[in-house]
């Protein structure tokens, strides 16, 4: 059992859409600043092959794009994680460790919370519909049931007109 002095795991999944600025917002103002959890921010980032969906052989060209492709996603995740970053500093918490991880969000954000040994995972829910979700799989159900912590899920409300 881990001293009472170390702090608590926190890993949120971060990436560009709202859903995941709103989960990030939500858990500063509900959980930090913290004298008992430490926030680890964790962006996955596409491979530039998967990202320009080179599923069968490399097709004439490919050597060309895929160093372009691969740069914007190091600054897509860049720009990710820096205003991840600012919205914790806006909040006076101090004690946040961001990466980057390449690979498929599920797979990493799991790997995440065995290697930061976290208590608990946050991740934003994107609102998808049935026929949405079974295509792409759906990131905050993966994890639920595959997460070693519990896992918080953060929906942004709908806004009633």
């Amino acid at each position: 059992m881990a001293g009472s002095s170390e702090k608590q795991v926190v890993v949120i999944g971060i990436d560009d859409s709202e859903q995941s600025t709103y989960a990030l917002k939500w858990t500063l103002d509900h959980f930090f600043p913290s004298p008992i959890f430490k926030l680890v921010l964790v962006h996955s980032r596409p491979t530039a092959t998967s990202a320009v969906g080179l599923a069968g052989p490399v097709y004439v060209g490919a050597a060309e794009i895929l160093p372009i492709v691969d740069s914007d996603l190091r600054k897509i995740a860049a720009r990710v994680v820096d205003s991840a970053k600012q919205l914790c500093i806006e909040k006076s918490v101090e004690d946040v460790t961001a990466e980057v991880v390449e690979g498929d969000p599920r797979n990493v954000l799991c790997d995440a919370v065995e290697k930061y040994r976290a208590a608990i995972l946050v991740v934003g829910s994107h609102g998808y519909g049935a026929i949405k979700r079974a295509v792409l799989g759906s990131v905050s159900d993966y994890c639920a049931h595959h997460a070693h912590c519990t896992v918080m899920i953060v929906k942004k409300p709908k806004i009633k007109h």
